[in-house]
């Protein structure tokens, strides 16, 4: 039996391999390599030779280096990109580089907003052109309408009875009493409103707000029994502005009517019998002449109104207005279209 001779050496271990470096370095590289098997850190990267070469061979293919384990695609210039679109004629957005019609470069080019400003920005490049949108006419209008706007607009406004005559043309007269100190204020006691035609639209006795010191009689045709059952003034007038709002106002000194009324008319739609020269005129006196209303009714109508000692008669008055404003309507009218009052 053979004998095995061990030749064990108990010896002191082989020193392990020094870590080269000073200590700074040292601690460097151990807390790196305790980061790396712990996952937080890859393997040692490239030398930085290498990622020098890798980044200028990205920039020539037109790619940026990776950041974060993703490739980005680098910004281009507007410089290069109008170069690189007119040279190649190959861009996804714009199939030829027109000056005009090229749009400022977007991030979202893609997209579709990016689209609309591409569209809108194509039509605001685009002439202008004015157009005048055509309206339908309606049935019945005339064919020759007049093609200046302010000129249809005043004939519109001053139109004759023709047109507006049934409906938008009134002529009013109005009967006062005396109220106040010693009767010397004149308040509305009686209205009358009628239309173009002669007809009554409106005739009532009205109480005015205060007491009645004069009845003027004579005149205004008023008595106290006509009072008994008068319309209240504030009833009274919102009734007659419902009638007067927005028509063409006939009367003679008309501007006494109102101021009773307590309301104000526009002029453009005012016609008074006693400030229009056609009328003196007609009746041969001055133009500049205020006339009488019965002196011009008998002159003009050889009609008698205003007679007798019972007063005068609202509604005679009124209707006798409107057939005065009548003999002159279309010459005046025509007047009125050239020479528009301001209200």
């Amino acid at each position: 039996m053979s004998t095995l001779l061990l030749n064990l050496d108990f010896g002191e271990p082989p020193p392990k391999k020094a870590l080269e470096g000073n200590a700074k370095h040292r601690k460097f590289v151990k807390k790196r390599r305790l980061l790396e098997r712990k996952g937080f850190l890859n393997k040692k990267q490239q030398p930085p030779s290498k990622v020098a070469k890798l980044q200028s061979e990205s920039s020539k293919k037109g790619k940026s280096p990776k950041v974060d384990g993703a490739w980005k695609a680098p910004l281009l210039s507007k410089k290069k990109t109008a170069a690189s679109s007119g040279g190649s004629g190959q861009s996804l957005d714009k199939p030829s580089a027109v000056p005009w019609l090229t749009p400022a470069p977007s991030q979202k080019a893609g997209s579709v907003v990016a689209k609309v400003d591409l569209l809108g920005e194509f039509q605001s490049a685009l002439p202008k052109i004015k157009s005048h949108p055509t309206r339908p006419r309606k049935k019945g209008s005339q064919k020759n309408a007049p093609q200046n706007s302010t000129q249809a607009h005043s004939e519109k406004k001053y139109s004759g009875a023709s047109q507006k005559g049934p409906s938008k043309m009134v002529a009013i007269d109005c009967e006062m009493v005396g109220t106040g100190p010693k009767g010397h204020v004149s308040s509305l006691a009686r209205c009358s409103i009628v239309n173009y035609n002669g007809d009554v639209l409106y005739d009532e006795y009205i109480l005015p707000p205060c007491h009645i010191v004069d009845y003027r009689t004579r005149w205004s045709g008023i008595r106290k029994q006509h009072m008994v059952n008068a319309t209240p003034f504030k009833i009274a007038r919102s009734q007659i502005l419902k009638i007067l709002t927005g028509k063409i106002v006939v009367g003679h000194a008309i501007h006494n009517d109102f101021k009773a009324l307590q309301y104000f008319h526009p002029k453009s739609l005012t016609r008074d019998t006693s400030h229009i020269p056609l009328l003196n005129r007609k009746a041969d006196c001055p133009e500049n002449a205020t006339m009488s209303l019965k002196r011009l009714t008998k002159k003009l109508l050889d009609r008698d109104i205003q007679v007798g000692k019972s007063g005068h008669s609202s509604v005679e008055d009124a209707q006798a207005t409107m057939e005065l404003y009548k003999l002159v309507e279309v010459e005046w009218e025509q007047h009125l279209i050239q020479n528009p009052p301001k209200d």
